[in-house]
């Protein structure tokens, strides 16, 4: 099984190539840089591995939720190359990916994403098999707005910037335990890549076309009256 990754959709910019279970990754913290970095590490690790791009059975990609920038890069990106190679296209839910990033003993996973504007990219997911079976539905809104499922096993863990975000309004409105969180996590496109493989040796094979983002908000930047009120009701 080879297989090309990209995963865009935060600040980290990060590629990866799975050959037959080994995985070789370029991840680093890039804001603005995607677009200049992603297909370069791409090639760069293709030749490490000693691939061709027509010898690629399928690529990955993160969907989102994130920036819409950076989602819309990714997509674009992977899109671009499964067409030209006319190879399936696997798009991962990048909270999904995010949820990897949880230590190996964590059952239960709420991923969270900084949203910007107030608000988290969320998702809770639970351990299944080699990846994760999602307990409830992508969301964007307000920490305070975000509720855990109810499960006879609550052992949680918790992913992502999302936690950071307010100054850890998130981690406060569910008093979370600070052994149990790492609000620095990033998703990563060696995560993602294993997860497209496994869902590739499950019989997956998405025509490029039909891989849609995740953006989840409808308006990507207040207006400035938005914002005027959103300042004015922080004040009051």
């Amino acid at each position: 099984m080879k297989l090309l990754a990209f995963e865009t959709s935060t600040e980290a910019c990060s590629v990866a190539v799975y050959l037959d279970g080994q995985v070789r990754e370029r991840h680093d913290i890039a804001p603005r840089r995607h677009a200049e970095l992603a297909l370069p590490w791409a090639d760069a690790l293709l030749a490490e591995a000693g691939l061709a791009r027509a010898q690629l059975d399928a690529i990955a990609v993160g969907r989102g939720p994130g920036a819409f920038t950076g989602v819309r890069l990714a997509i674009a990106l992977a899109q671009g190359v499964a067409l030209a190679l006319d190879r399936p296209l696997i798009g991962v839910s990048t909270l999904e990916v995010l949820a990897c990033r949880a230590p190996t003993e964590a059952t239960q996973v709420l991923a969270a994403i900084d949203a910007r504007m107030g608000e988290v990219y969320a998702a809770a997911f639970q351990r299944a098999g080699q990846g994760w079976s999602a307990l409830d539905a992508e969301r964007v809104c307000a920490p305070e707005a975000v509720a855990l499922p109810a499960l006879a096993v609550a052992d949680w863990h918790g992913v992502g910037t999302g936690f950071a975000a307010q100054d850890g309004a998130l981690a406060r409105h569910l008093d979370w335990p600070p052994a149990r969180l790492d609000a620095a996590a990033l998703p990563h496109a060696g995560d993602l890549a294993r997860l497209a493989a496994a869902a590739y040796a499950q019989g997956a094979r998405p025509a490029p076309e039909t891989i849609e983002p995740a953006y989840l908000r409808n308006n990507v930047a207040l207006t400035l009256v938005e914002q005027q009120a959103a300042r004015a009701a922080k004040g009051a």
